[in-house]
């Protein structure tokens, strides 16, 4: 179906399927205006998952879903499609665009989802288990639910596809890399391909190749990018999305021995190394309360030292990373923060740029306690600016999917993006992978 014969009341989802929660937006035929957006929180250790939907800029709707309703991101994706047929009858959802977290070597762009493209990503979901299943439950549901929509995947690793060979081939035997697939992909990268656009907005230099990135995206998953220009030349997550910072519940980088300690004296099996690394490590493993950000901090303001360990720990590797991006860029000339704890935790934001004058940055306080996305933190003495930018993944996911659905150019540049306005943000940003 070409675009030429859309209309205005017909309609594009995306779902974002995350380690945790479905984000989910509904645009207009391409992907310009928002109708509804809002999340779907799927907690294994609560007794509901929670709905909010937002139509209009106004929460209408808040609803608590029984787990026995809504226990997987399938049951989420098809109770969404119908919550919209039903509220929104008179337009009716004609694509679906979803965020895949790794897509191999073998996808390099968005690609229309079929059977063969479904069989190549459940070989690569081993890569992302917290992610790549979820989305691929969520994309079987839809296709099931919506007979003969045409549905889209846009990867985070794409953003990478042309990472320089230094910065993807890992110190190991060659022969790793050629016969076993072992390089660096990179991930969130739809969220820095978003943000390199707004800052170059917010800094006025769209498109500049000079331009000198370092972006921190935090969330419940976390990574630091160097970005040149337009284009990405190091970044932390690696093979998978467990390498670089600590995160939620991902240990990030360790020494590789610890492993082989685990297994060789404290007879670990391989499933439950994966299993604790990925899933009772980073805040949560150190803490021992949550892998939840903001729960972390206020049990550490209540005095509980593993906690405050655990965040001097999160702000020390994110400053590190930091600093080992603006190294190989040769200088910085702005820091972005964007992600759930990126964009929300303005004490994050204080420790994690503390001692970084040595670069250019500095912030200004005041500004960073109370910023709301998208905005300037800098004290404007500061050589580098610091922004804090409010990622719109699901804007690109949109966008793409109009793009392949209609076989036209979506009125839309990639590289120099007009601001567009959307509905009030979702406040219960911090968990998005």
């Amino acid at each position: 179906m070409g675009l030429a014969v859309w209309n205005s009341l017909m309609s594009i989802l995306v779902l974002n399927a995350g380690s945790s929660n479905l984000k989910f937006s509904l645009f207009d035929n391409d992907a310009r205006a928002v109708f509804a957006e809002g999340i779907v929180e799927l907690r294994g250790d609560h007794d509901e998952a929670r709905l909010t939907i937002a139509f209009s800029g106004e929460r209408i709707s808040e609803k608590k879903l029984e787990r026995d309703d809504v226990c997987s991101y399938g049951d989420a994706a098809v109770w969404l499609i119908d919550e919209f047929a039903t509220s929104l009858p008179d337009q009716p959802i004609v694509a679906i665009g979803h965020r895949v977290v790794h897509g191999g070597t073998e996808f390099r762009g968005p690609v229309k989802i079929d059977d063969a493209v479904i069989a190549s990503l459940r070989r690569v979901s081993s890569l992302a288990p917290l992610h790549n299943p979820a989305s691929l439950v969520a994309i079987d549901a839809a296709r099931e639910h919506l007979l003969g929509v045409p549905q889209v995947a846009v990867f985070d690793t794409s953003f990478y596809a042309d990472l320089p060979a230094r910065a993807y081939t890992y110190p190991v035997p060659f022969r790793w890399q050629t016969d076993c697939g072992i390089r660096r992909f990179g991930f969130h990268g739809i969220s820095y391909e978003y943000c390199v656009i707004r800052a170059g907005e917010m800094l006025d230099r769209q498109g500049d190749p000079t331009l000198k990135l370092v972006i921190c995206h935090l969330g419940s998953g976390c990574s630091v990018t160097a970005i040149k220009g337009i284009h990405p030349i190091a970044t932390t997550m690696g093979f998978t999305p467990m390498e670089g910072l600590m995160m939620g519940t991902r240990c990030g980088s360790i020494d590789p021995g610890i492993l082989f300690h685990m297994i060789e004296h404290e007879k670990y099996s391989v499933a439950e190394l994966k299993k604790e690394l990925n899933e009772q490590s980073g805040l949560l493993g150190v803490s021992g309360v949550s892998s939840d950000y903001r729960e972390v901090e206020a049990s550490a303001g209540q005095g509980n030292q593993y906690s405050q360990l655990a965040l001097d720990m999160f702000a020390d590797r994110v400053r590190a990373s930091i600093g080992s991006m603006a190294v190989l860029l040769g200088g910085i000339d702005s820091l972005v923060f964007t992600g759930g704890i990126g964009q929300h935790s303005a004490n994050l934001r204080t420790h994690a740029c503390h001692g970084l004058s040595c670069l250019g940055l500095e912030i200004r306080e005041d500004r960073n306690q109370s910023a709301t996305a998208d905005c300037d933190i800098s004290d404007h003495h500061s050589p580098a600016r610091t922004l804090v930018i409010h990622t719109k993944e699901e804007q690109l996911i949109g966008h793409e999917t109009a793009r392949l659905t209609g076989n036209v150019q979506p009125k839309f540049n990639r590289i120099a993006m007009h601001r567009i306005t959307t509905i009030k943000e979702n406040e219960s940003g911090f968990d998005d992978g």
